[in-house]
């Protein structure tokens, strides 16, 4: 692409968000359209509607915003209002690092930034819909739900019989950040998972709100991709949260995506140390440019929610098998080369610099006999292509595909009911191959937005992974009979067990169940105990 189309290209998308920024104002004049408002807890408010759907955008869902003495603090509870508010364009997104291109260089930014969107179809207007709540990805650093392939109004228009929520949370050092350990710390006993404590509070606002919008708050499926998947397999082990949902969809995330206590901690003193750091006051100082950059450079990928023992399990994966979760309903799966978007992403160079890295950490922490054994696994795998490697299977096995299948094995072996995926189709853009993220624009109905995905999967296929994954929400099993499927065929998908570990290949014109031991995702013997290492 030439510099000229990237110019053109940017220049369009500034338009699209000036179109979807503004302020949303308190209304006092009565001056709304009454049809396009929903009495909420903490105030009326007044949506838009497009294509028969009303859009209620930048919801707050605490009573504070989470900046200035609450920096750092624990979301805040809503207080009743009975004031009017516009609802019309998204809140701020979490504050974060972003090079042009990724969305944290193109939307507007700040530590006040917690709100929520909901869409409803009007072509639909049943009572109790069953509700989905989206947390999106970015591995805790960057992201948010504002992203084009993620917008819901194309989603709700073709399901008009569901209630669509999504999030925002805080991220990296303003919403995973240890800082109990500094001598003044003790006041922030929270900060190392107020991501989390985020999410917890908007499913609390939802389970509180969600009726008048039409949702029943008895039957709300959350659902997450990357981060956000990790994220959902995080929030049942959370004391007191499985009430406010039913079910669960991770797609291409796990508990994999945490650290422990002393990780969090070596993590927060490197970033201390360069920034020239000794206390959380000191820290207060620092121009928020420079410690996001700093910290954004240090942390890269390390980023992660933390087992601490109070908010989080130490071992999440010891808690599903020991049926912490067993009645919540799971649908997870992951992509067939996850990796590639990383090598995408950063470049081969900078990928393989990065990759070597993360490996020799890796087996650092391994016994003589588990070195042999990734060793034994890599020499198998052998090099791919020159730029999808034998490290990168490796890694496609240690942070999504054995991470996937271990929570799979433990929620069944607990007594839960977990249905399982594997997603190959392939992007028509280089070296991403079936990467990861590329089902997104898939899930949310936006075939145009083809930066990952290279291309258009096919009309059917994408229509009928949509289905399955509302079918799931709606009733906690995805299989769909023929006369609701939308090509035409029955798609019975087996419970996964562990004898026969059924999992549904979503191949782009063959959508079928098959036994893991014939397509042989998972190295047993040699990656599934790589589990126990998690990712940093």
């Amino acid at each position: 692409m030439s510099i000229a189309n990237d110019v053109d290209a940017l220049k369009k998308e500034t338009a699209r968000i000036q179109a979807l920024y503004g302020e949303n104002k308190k209304i006092t004049d009565g001056d709304y359209d009454k049809s396009l408002a929903v009495k909420c807890i903490n105030g009326t408010f007044v949506g838009k509607k497009s294509k028969d759907v009303i859009a209620y955008r930048g919801i707050p869902y605490v009573g504070k915003q989470p900046a200035g003495e609450l920096r750092w603090k624990a979301p805040v509870d809503c207080v009743s209002d009975d004031g009017v508010y516009e609802a019309y364009y998204f809140g701020r997104i979490p504050r974060q690092e972003g090079s042009v291109g990724q969305v944290g260089s193109l939307y507007p930014q700040s530590e006040e930034c917690l709100y929520l969107n909901v869409w409803k179809s009007v072509a639909d207007q049943s009572a109790k819909k069953p509700v989905m709540v989206w947390i999106h990805g970015g591995a805790f650093e960057i992201g948010s739900v504002v992203e084009p392939r993620e917008e819901g109004t194309n989603f709700v228009q073709e399901n008009p019989d569901v209630i669509l929520v999504s999030v925002e949370y805080r991220l990296n050092v303003f919403g995973f950040f240890h800082l109990s350990h500094l001598p003044d710390g003790g006041d922030y006993p929270d900060a190392q998972n107020l991501g989390m404590l985020d999410q917890v509070k908007a499913l609390k606002w939802i389970h509180e709100n969600i009726a008048a919008f039409g949702g029943d708050p008895d039957n709300v499926t959350i659902f997450g991709e990357s981060a956000g998947g990790a994220s959902v397999t995080l929030l049942p082990l959370i004391d007191g949260v499985q009430k406010y949902f039913r079910r669960v969809i991770a797609e291409s995330g796990a508990p994999v995506f945490t650290r422990s206590t002393e990780e969090s901690i070596a993590c927060t003193d490197e970033v201390m140390e360069a920034l020239g750091c000794k206390t959380v006051a000191e820290l207060q100082k620092v121009d928020v440019e420079k410690f996001l950059h700093e910290a954004g450079i240090i942390l890269n990928l390390r980023t992660w929610a933390e087992r601490d023992g109070r908010i989080l399990p130490l071992d999440p994966y010891a808690a599903y098998a020991d049926g912490a979760a067993k009645n919540v309903d799971f649908l997870q799966g992951c992509n067939k080369d996850e990796m590639g978007y990383f090598v995408w992403g950063f470049g081969t160079d900078l990928y393989k610099a990065f990759s070597d890295d993360r490996k020799a950490k890796k087996m650092a922490q391994l016994t003589a006999d588990e070195k042999a054994l990734v060793e034994s696994y890599c020499k198998e795998a052998g090099d791919v292509s020159p730029e999808y490697t034998c490290d990168t299977r490796l890694f496609d096995q240690l942070v999504f595909i054995a991470p996937l299948f271990r929570m799979s094995e433990n929620q069944t072996k607990a007594g839960g009911r977990n249905y399982t995926y594997f997603f190959t189709p392939e992007s028509g853009t280089p070296l991403i191959r079936s990467g990861h993220g590329i089902e997104l624009a898939v899930v949310f109905n936006h075939p145009e937005e083809t930066l990952v995905t290279g291309r258009a999967l096919d009309e059917t296929f994408c229509k009928t992974l949509r289905k399955m994954w509302v079918q799931f929400a709606k009733t906690g099993n995805p299989s769909l009979t023929a006369d609701i499927s939308p090509d035409g065929k029955a798609h019975e998908w087996p419970v996964y067990d562990q004898k026969d570990r059924y999992v549904m290949v979503f191949d782009e014109f063959n959508i079928h169940p098959e036994k893991e031991a014939d397509r042989k995702i998972l190295d047993w013997d040699r990656t599934y105990f790589l589990t126990k290492y998690y990712c940093i």
